[in-house]
Formats: structure tokens, C-alpha cells, sequence
């Protein structure tokens, strides 16, 4: 009994595992590990529990009665990353080009039933051709059937979705719905329709890469979230984001061990420069606040004028959205306010408290920008931070003008604390541009207009070019020592933690899609 039960478990693995040695060999040649490896590195040392290794296609037609392989091209199971229960389904690319069946769908769907019901995040490693064209419209209705529990597990349970070989056609859409999305370079690519199909529909001569490769969709088009240099970099980035997050959303990020200090930061004195229009670096500051090491950037290569990512701030996990001066001076733009807006999303979906850093001259003016729905598109980041019911706190640095002041997690939009440096600027625009309008009529009447100018300028630079106006109001709650940053934030998260806000009953909102 016991030499069959082994001789079934090697059978079982060498199918799973792609057919053997020469399927292994040719997917290590593309620099990829096989669907086995991948969610053994993933997980914790022999934590993997298997489901489904027996299950086989259904098929009967084109020849697929003879070719049924034992797990039917999908690894499923369950197992912990650092202790913690996960669930994870692994493409293999070696059966049947990973391409997605009845039964291969099905397998994927018991384990975020799974996951919803035991409250625990979903990991997909995507590696597949697509649609077994052999089923027809067995295997559109699996991917179907996927994409529903996608999303009535959105906000639920996180959602993490690695792109570890092709991903295209239907197969795009369930990453597109997942929380983050990580890619590995030169070896994935994500596409709706592929480089032939364009040729004969557009004309375009593109390759794969280049249309929906890691670069292209962490630099132009913001699909994924993270790019990542080979599997194992791949996985390590998917630990490393899990570590940021509950196990679901009616559970807190874990609290790492700290013992607070003075936790004065000298260094952040000296970030802003002596005039406001030079520029600096958001991540700076950044690092300056929080814990060492800690923070995680998400998005790093697209709408690079917002930074947003996860970190750790007297060993609590938050999530940093912050202008960036270095690129475009810090404006919203249409796809800084999406990409912002989304991040938030995610951050209130799971208990993840917020820090908003500030230093926004307004929004990128232009028919580019009107035409492509600035007003709508700035509209979802403001519809984001106002439902946004966690623990939500503001840094002003320097710049907060017009409208983008009321956007980036203002008072008036239901933050709970709002700090401000002594070199923060809040006013409807800047003073220059304000000044000319206001004293338009002495300008011209002036004998020198130019000196009458920057008269006026210093005057209107005195009046509303520093927090002290809006501390007056209680729309700043202190004005503060930069150096003496980080222990203000550490209390006021502190003291936020149990915080319970409530929205107004509803069905759902309608954010300005």
C-alpha cells in the first residue's frame, strides 16, 4: 500500500510539474521557474497544502480525451507567509501553455471561495496562453466566473496578482481587478490583443515587450504596480507588500514592536529650499518620518509628480500619498489624481491610516489636461480622501493653492489632524500671480510697475504665504518644528487607532468613473 501511494505522488508530481524533466529544462532556459517552485518559494518552509491535484479536464473533442495531465494545469492550495494563512493559485505554463479550462478555472474559484470565507488574501501567479480554445465557451465562462468573485472579493480580502509569463486576451482582466499587480521584466507581458492582431487591425509593427511588457505598463499605462527583475525578486516583492496589510477588512494591520524615543529628525530643517520654486525630493521628507527601511513606494515609475506607498511609522503600518516637487513641480495631473485616488481606496478598504504630504501648486492647467477629463479625473481623488473613514493626517511642507489645497486630505474634507511646517504657503494661488490680479489697477497706475509688483507681491506673501492664517481658522491644528516631525505623527496615530467613523446608510456611492 505504501510503495502505490508513492509511486502515485511521484506520477502526480512529475505531471504537475509539466511532464517531466525536458518541460522543466525549457522553462528554466526563459529565466522562469515552474509553477511548483514559484509557490514554494513564496510560502513558508513545507506550509503548502495542496488542493485539487487529481482534478483533470472534462474535454472530449480535438483529440483532449487523450491528454488529460493531473492538476489540469493550475497549482491550488493554501499555506502562510510569515504565519500568516494565504491562499494561492499558480499557473504552469508547461501544461497546455497554462491555458485556462473548465475544471482549470473552477480550481481557482474554490480557492477564493475559500479565502472570502476564511478571511485571507489571494495570490494568483499568472503564467498562461489564454483561453483553451479547445472548450470554447467553457473555459469564457470560467474566466467569467472568476472575474465575479474578483470583485465581490474586492475590499474583502487583499488581492495580489503576479504576472510571471504571458497574461492576455480575457486572462487581463482578473489582475486588473485585484489590489496590486507585480510584473517580471522580459519575461511577462499583459495584453488585451496581441502584437499580430494589432499589425492587421492598426498597422502597428510593436512587439510583445514593448506592447504590454513590464516597462511599458509601470511607465505609460499604470496596469501594474510593481516590476520586479526575475521570480524570485517577483516574490519577494508579493511577501514584502503583504507585510503591509491585514488579513482582511474587518481586521488592522499587525503592530510591530517599538519602543518610542525623542525621535527628533534634524535633517528634515534642511529639505526645503530658501526659495519656493526650487525643487526637492517628497521621498526625503518621507524617509525622514518614518520608521528606518520601512517604506515601500508603489508605482514608483508612473505619475512620478504623486508618490504613493506603504510604510511603517513607530512600527504602525500607513499609507503615504504625497506631491512631488522633483516632477512637474508637484501638480495633480489626470493620472496623479487617479493614481492617488486609487491608493486611498485601497488604504480606507483595509484599516490602513493614512499620512498625506503636501506641496501642490494647483492642477496641471491645458487642453491636454481638460480634454482627457481633468475635472473628473481630480474629482476621483477628492471622492476617494472624503469617504476615506481611517485615521487620516496631513503634513503641509511648503505649497497648498486653490483647489488642490481642498483635494489633498484638507480639514474641510474630513481629516483628522493637519499639521503644517512654518514654510508652508496656503492661499488660493501663488503670490505673483495673485497679486496681479488683485492690485491690477495700482499696478498700471504705478509710474515704476514692476516695483509696485513685488510690493504688492511681498505684501499679499505676508498676508496668506504661511500657515499661520488657516491655524487661526483651526484648518491647521499646529504648526510645527520640521525636526520635530515624526514624534507628532507618532502620537497623533496613536492616539487616532481606535477611531470609528461611519458613512451615511447607502447602497454605494457613485465615484466619478
Amino acid at each position: 500500500m505504501q510503495d502505490k501511494l508513492l509511486d502515485l505522488e511521484q506520477r502526480l508530481e512529475k505531471a504537475a510539474l509539466g511532464g517531466g524533466k525536458n518541460r522543466i529544462e525549457k522553462q528554466h532556459e526563459k529565466g522562469k521557474l515552474t509553477a511548483r517552485e514559484r509557490v514554494h518559494f513564496l510560502l513558508d518552509k513545507g506550509s503548502f497544502e495542496e488542493i485539487g491535484a487529481h482534478v483533470m479536464h472534462r474535454s472530449s473533442d480535438f483529440g483532449m480525451d487523450k491528454q488529460r495531465v493531473p492538476g489540469d494545469g493550475v497549482v491550488t492550495g493554501y499555506g502562510t507567509i510569515d504565519g500568516r494563512l494565504v491562499y494561492v493559485f499558480a499557473q504552469d505554463f508547461t501544461v497546455f501553455g497554462g491555458s485556462l479550462s473548465e475544471t482549470h478555472a473552477e480550481k481557482i474559484c474554490k480557492i477564493m471561495d475559500l479565502a472570502m470565507k476564511n478571511g485571507a488574501p489571494v495570490i494568483g501567479l499568472n503564467d498562461s496562453g489564454g483561453a483553451r480554445i479547445q472548450e470554447g465557451v467553457s473555459s469564457l465562462g470560467g474566466y467569467a466566473d472568476i472575474f465575479y468573485r474578483n470583485v465581490m472579493a474586492s475590499g474583502v480580502v487583499p488581492q495580489i496578482s503576479a504576472i510571471m509569463g504571458p497574461c492576455a486576451g480575457g486572462a487581463v482582466y482578473s489582475p486588473a481587478m485585484t489590489d496590486f499587480t507585480v510584473m517580471v521584466e522580459n519575461t511577462s507581458y499583459m495584453f488585451v490583443t496581441g502584437p499580430n492582431v494589432v499589425k492587421t487591425v492598426t498597422n502597428e509593427e510593436v512587439t510583445a515587450e514593448d506592447l504590454g511588457g513590464a516597462s511599458a505598463h509601470s511607465t505609460k499605462s499604470g496596469v501594474t504596480h510593481l516590476t520586479a527583475q526575475n521570480d524570485i525578486d517577483c516574490i519577494a516583492k508579493v511577501r514584502r507588500l503583504l507585510s503591509y496589510m491585514p488579513q482582511n477588512c474587518e481586521e488592522k494591520t499587525r503592530k510591530l514592536d517599538y519602543e518610542v524615543k525623542e525621535e527628533y529628525r534634524e535633517e528634515l530643517r534642511d529639505i526645503i529650499p530658501a526659495s519656493s520654486n526650487q525643487p526637492y525630493d517628497m521621498r526625503e521628507v518621507v524617509n525622514g518620518i518614518v520608521d528606518e527601511n520601512s517604506f515601500m513606494e508603489v508605482h514608483e515609475n508612473y505619475a512620478d509628480n504623486i508618490v504613493v506607498g506603504f510604510a511603517r511609522i513607530g512600527g504602525r503600518s500607513i499609507g503615504i500619498v504625497g506631491n512631488q516637487p522633483i516632477s512637474l513641480a508637484g501638480v495633480l495631473d489626470v493620472d496623479s489624481s487617479k493614481k492617488g485616488a486609487r491608493f486611498v481606496r485601497f488604504c480606507d478598504c483595509f484599516n490602513i491610516p493614512l499620512l498625506v504630504l503636501v506641496d501642490v501648486p494647483g492642477f496641471l492647467p491645458g487642453t491636454d489636461q481638460e480634454w482627457n477629463g481633468i475635472i473628473v479625473n481630480g474629482a476621483k481623488l477628492l471622492y476617494a480622501f472624503s469617504e476615506a473613514t481611517v485615521p487620516r493626517v496631513t503634513l503641509i511642507t511648503r505649497k497648498a493653492y486653490g483647489g488642490a489645497y481642498d483635494v489633498m486630505n484638507s480639514k474641510h474634507i474630513g481629516a483628522d489632524m493637519n499639521f503644517a511646517w512654518p514654510t508652508a504657503e496656503i492661499a488660493v494661488m501663488g503670490a505673483k500671480g495673485a497679486s496681479e490680479i488683485i492690485f491690477r489697477r495700482e499696478i498700471q497706475a504705478a509710474d515704476n510697475p514692476e516695483a509696485m509688483l513685488a510690493e504688492k507681491e511681498t505684501e499679499y506673501q505676508e498676508k496668506f504665504a504661511n500657515p499661520y492664517r488657516a491655524a487661526g481658522r483651526g484648518f491647521i491644528d499646529e504648526v510645527i518644528d520640521p525636526k520635530d516631525t515624526r514624534r507628532k505623527l507618532i502620537k497623533a496615530f496613536a492616539m487616532l487607532e481606535n477611531k470609528v467613523d461611519h458613512l451615511p446608510k447607502k447602497k454605494h456611492g457613485n465615484i466619478p468613473l
